[in-house]
């Protein structure tokens, strides 16, 4: 296996208020719902960096496509990260994400390691977090 994720997908429960969250609220570029035409086959996906795309697909169609049962969902079995450039980015994506609806689970701070992190969760509690780290440069 060559070491690439292409596509980073988050299930949810309701795509259209997910889709609002992440375009309106975040920012995030997409065309928006799309493959409606196919029963179970509605998703959105948003454009990140070097090919990377986040796709949000509904929890009920990957269960019926993966034939795994739906499941009841945990906010900490994956953590979604933001690399920021600075501190005061990262209090400002935090804002960004609070307006947009996300509830703040912890708010930004100084971190035991020496960077600047807080975390948020979107309205299916999807776990992200929003870091400055002194020994990474943070992607344009």
């Amino acid at each position: 296996m060559k070491p690439r994720i292409s596509v980073i997908t988050v299930c949810v429960n309701d795509l259209d208020r997910s889709l609002r969250f992440y375009r309106d609220g975040l920012g995030l570029a997409t065309e928006g719902i799309q493959g409606e035409e196919f029963e179970q086959g509605a998703y959105a996906y948003f454009d990140l960096q070097d090919g990377l795309k986040l796709a949000l697909w509904p929890r009920a169609s990957l269960a019926h496509d993966s034939g795994l049962p739906l499941d009841k969902p945990s906010a900490t079995e994956v953590l979604l990260g933001h690399n920021a450039s600075s501190c005061a980015e990262v209090d400002l994506v935090m804002e960004q994400a609070r307006l947009a609806g996300a509830v703040i689970v912890k708010s930004a701070q100084k971190t035991f390691w020496g960077g600047y992190a807080g975390y948020f969760q979107d309205p299916d509690r999807h776990l992200w977090e929003v870091v400055w780290n002194p020994h990474w440069d943070a992607p344009d």
